[in-house]
């Protein structure tokens, strides 16, 4: 069928939403107020991060790759550095892995809440909203008091953490988890037991397990729709194989169901903090701040970052700088469910279904 051509369908151009700060095009085909079909277009945030990578040696990359992403400031130079370990076969001392998984899963409740909040906002329902957010700025106030930073945190450095945590910062930041645990629970119940999220989510945006996985979703978006996926779990890295803690998944494939991956997400996050904080090994955290000798080599990590796995493919050729790199964000693969959850939606849901992935253009375009 020629859409254009097609005196049924109206093509509509809309602003998708204002707590979406980066650009994005969405075009909608809709018969009256429901969307027919549609179509999503990128590219409005290139920066050359992966370009500017190969002038810049190892530790001026941590600072570089921080910045694909404000939410995700951790994951990315998490992963960087753990290619760059593995090519120069460095050991990581178990402290300083702790600190890392400390810091990823605080990212993981900042950035889940962060969502959480603006589909509140989405939905207009805004008390909701600020209650959530003022449960992230606790959140916040733990990132700040372990890195000294809210975002882009610094706290990686190849071969280890750049910031100890001492037994007080320890027991301080464990009586923050005590305020905020009590927090998570009342959002959580909040969240799954309100009527007005459930009539604007329930079966809004819907993404069954077949087209799921024949698209290759992945993160909190692919395990709303029954895919059991997690890199944590099934290829665990620095020292998750150590934690317990189980990886929520629902069948639904709605928005609703997105709602609820990242409430139970948050709850599984505390548990893996707490056991960090209770089990922190001793001994350094790193192997030193000197720029670190890497021979040639290529290495591609992976990590569960909050929208899902990151990974990085890293090659270099025995110099100072980055030879290649290529960065692959949960974005890319999540946007492509788009159009397939739009149709036999109303317009005024697409703003939603859209955010309902937890997008970042910035990472996808890089």
């Amino acid at each position: 069928m020629n859409r254009r051509l097609n005196n049924e369908l109206r093509n509509t151009n809309r602003t998708v939403s204002s707590s979406l700060e980066e650009p994005i095009h969405a075009k909608l085909y809709t018969e009256g107020e429901i969307i027919k079909d549609a179509e999503v277009f990128i590219g409005y945030n290139h920066r050359g991060i992966e370009k500017l990578a190969t002038q810049k040696n190892f530790i001026q990359t941590l600072a570089l790759v921080e910045r694909v992403c404000g939410i995700c400031s951790h994951s990315h130079p998490f992963t960087y550095a753990m290619a760059i370990e593995n090519i120069a076969q460095m050991e990581v001392p178990k402290r300083g892995q702790y600190i890392r998984v400390i810091m990823a899963e605080l990212e993981r409740l900042h950035s889940h809440t962060l969502w959480l909040g603006l589909a509140c906002h989405l939905i207009g329902f805004d008390s909701m909203f600020m209650h959530i957010w003022d449960f992230r700025e606790k959140i916040m106030d733990i990132l700040e008091e372990i890195s000294g930073n809210r975002v882009n945190y610094g706290m990686i450095i190849i071969g280890g953490s750049r910031r100890d945590i001492n037994d007080d910062m320890r027991r301080k930041v464990n009586e923050m988890l005590d305020s905020l645990e009590v927090d998570i629970i009342k959002m959580r119940d909040m969240l799954l037991a309100d009527k007005t999220i459930a009539m604007r989510t329930k079966n809004v945006g819907v993404l069954p397990y077949e087209d799921a996985i024949r698209i290759g979703t992945i993160g909190p978006h692919g395990r709303a729709s029954g895919v059991n996926v997690d890199v944590r779990k099934d290829a665990p890295y620095s020292c998750y194989d150590e934690f317990d803690f189980e990886v929520p998944v629902v069948q639904d494939g709605d928005v609703f169901a997105r709602v609820v991956i990242r409430v139970l997400e948050s709850v599984e996050s505390i548990k893996i903090i707490r056991q960090a904080l209770e089990n922190l090994p001793e001994g350094p955290i790193n192997l030193g701040n000197k720029l670190p000798k890497v021979p040639a080599g290529e290495f591609t990590a992976r990590h569960e970052a909050p929208r899902g796995e990151v990974i990085y493919y890293v090659n270099t050729d025995g110099g100072q700088t980055n030879y290649r790199i290529s960065i692959h964000v949960p974005t890319f693969k999540t946007a492509s469910t788009v159009p397939f959850m739009l149709k036999n939606n109303t317009i005024a849901d697409a703003g939603l279904i859209i955010a309902s992935i937890d997008p970042c253009f910035s990472c996808l375009d890089r």
